[in-house]
């Protein structure tokens, strides 16, 4: 008797209006058809459809390269691996406040600090972008050494001996590669690899990063592989190219993902792929956040101790 009352069968009814009108707003935030089959119950299946239609009217409607570039590179993979990272310090995953801040302003494009004078001289604008490429940034050199030792630590850990800066094995102008395996990683060859990191939002990238997500990862990975042409016929060479937004070139994506499967094998933890792009995005950000601090003029201690 209870579900023939007037008021469930009003309650029904409003039920059903707000449904349909809910269906209604998410079409037209979509511009696409209802989701329907399996696919429906699932929220990602909703939430994509959305994000892609703003996304393509963002980028339609936007005239400024250096922001096309950032919306752009936000849709790469792996580029948001470090949200997704529990902020364990004993495993390296934790960012202060300060490198969350400006992870978090250059992905948004947001006001990071006041217009100053960089130490090298250049003027620096309210996004702070100049300290990513500055040739005298103080993390430049670290941020290399460390992605450099975070993937030979990981080849190492899928048990594949591998030495850094190997003797030897050097280019026509005496410079050597990052990395070498001591075994054959496949097709008989050894591997040896590369690190470089390039600014998304430089000068020389940021027109090609307003077009295509990663194009300055692919140059930067090109012109590695023209300077270890020589190498490639006793080893293969992988140049593993950053962007400071996050990209990274095809071969240098695959060669790490090759590591996070063996790694896999030897562990049995499904999440070992998952777990070396985290660490590997965590290190992005926090060097970003170092360079950015590198444009500002250090603070003489002993005068302030002498002022107090």
């Amino acid at each position: 008797m209870f579900f023939k009352t007037p008021s469930f069968l009003h309650l029904l009814f409003v039920l059903l209006s707000l449904f349909t009108q809910v269906q209604e707003i998410w079409s037209s935030l979509s511009s696409s058809e209802l989701v329907t089959g399996l696919s429906s119950h699932s929220q990602k299946c909703w939430d994509t459809r959305v994000a892609g239609f703003t996304q393509s009217e963002l980028l339609e409607t936007c005239s400024d390269i250096h922001t096309r570039a950032r919306l752009l590179a936000a849709s790469a993979p792996q580029i948001g691996d470090w949200l997704n990272a529990l902020p364990i310090s004993a495993c390296g995953l934790r960012l202060d406040d300060e490198a969350v801040r400006v992870a978090v302003g250059l992905r948004l494009g947001s006001r990071l600090c006041e217009p100053h004078t960089c130490v090298c001289g250049a003027e620096v604008n309210v996004t702070g972008t100049h300290g990513l490429a500055c040739k005298r940034s103080a993390g430049r050199m670290g941020r290399h050494q460390f992605l450099n030792d975070m993937i030979w630590r990981a080849i190492n850990r899928a048990n594949v001996p591998a030495v850094k800066e190997p003797q030897g094995l050097l280019r026509t102008d005496g410079k050597r590669p990052d990395g070498v395996t001591q075994v054959p990683w496949s097709e008989g060859k050894c591997v040896t690899w590369d690190v470089t990191v390039t600014d998304t939002l430089a000068a020389s990238n940021v027109r090609s990063s307003s077009f295509s997500a990663g194009s300055a990862a692919e140059a930067a990975a090109i012109r590695k592989e023209l300077k270890y042409s020589e190498l490639m016929t006793r080893y293969t060479f992988v140049p593993i190219a950053f962007e400071t937004m996050g990209s990274i070139n095809a071969s240098g994506a695959d060669f790490i993902d090759e590591i996070g499967r063996r790694s896999r094998s030897i562990s049995g933890d499904l999440r070992e792929r998952s777990f070396l792009w985290q660490r590997l995005s965590v290190a992005l950000q926090r060097y970003n956040s170092l360079c950015f601090r590198g444009t500002f003029q250090p603070v003489d201690n002993n005068l302030e101790s002498a002022s107090q």
